[in-house]
């Protein structure tokens, strides 16, 4: 379970389409706008920490760059500046937080939060248990669908405790950002696992389907069937 993490009341953010950011998950950025390069200077000066959130389209056009409630923060493992004034960082997820408040837009976005704790939601047997049938249905999906990460899958067996193994899964392999966002926003863990568990079998019985009625044939010559 992750702990509580004292974060400041008021900390940079950037909002990103098509993005949820865990905990423990490591996000690899490049900074170009003239706006993060001085919220980069800042962050580094300082608690070398920001939040990132995702961009909630259903509130687009009435808000400038409207966030998703629940966000991540993250600190700065990594950064490298390039001769052109531009950064490439790598970002460890901290903690989830609630954006209580967009402090200030200028001259980069900053937001009042409120760190978030998970709650367990079953026993650890259970969770534990839940843990292994998610790693069961990564596998099967790795061994049917190319497009999935084997490297990672196999990193995740040495991911022991439940709540890092199923953010660190859902971060890196849940093709589904508006899944992937609830999965965020889901403090109960064992409900986490249901939710990613339910979309994994669905995932695997399309694939199976496909290849049932694909035949013999390549991806790439499917349309000749």
């Amino acid at each position: 379970m992750e702990t509580e993490i004292v974060l400041p009341e008021i900390v940079p953010a950037m909002t990103l389409p098509e993005m949820a950011f865990f905990p423990q998950a490591l996000l690899p950025l490049h900074i170009f706008e003239a706006r993060y390069r001085q919220m980069l200077r800042d962050v580094l000066a300082s608690d070398r920490l920001f939040a990132v959130a995702g961009l909630d389209l259903q509130r687009a056009g009435r808000q400038f760059e409207p966030p998703y409630r629940i966000a991540g923060v993250g600190m700065v493992r990594a950064c490298q500046k390039n001769d052109n004034g531009t950064s490439n960082l790598l970002i460890q997820g901290l903690s989830r937080v609630e954006i209580v408040e967009i402090v200030t837009d200028e001259p980069y976005r900053r937001v009042r939060i409120r760190t978030l704790v998970s709650e367990a939601g079953a026993a650890s047997a259970e969770n534990h248990r839940m843990r292994d049938q998610l790693a069961r249905l990564l596998r099967l999906k790795t061994k049917l669908d190319a497009g999935t990460s084997r490297k990672l899958t196999q990193f995740l067996n040495t991911v022991d405790d439940p709540e890092t193994f199923v953010d660190i899964a859902a971060f890196n392999l849940c093709p589904d950002t508006v899944l992937k966002q609830r999965l965020l926003s889901t403090l109960n863990v064992h409900r986490r696992f249901e939710l990613f568990a339910r979309q994994l079998r669905g995932d695997i019985d399309e694939i199976k389907l496909r290849r049932k009625l694909q035949g013999g044939l390549p991806d790439d010559q499917i349309a000749h069937n």
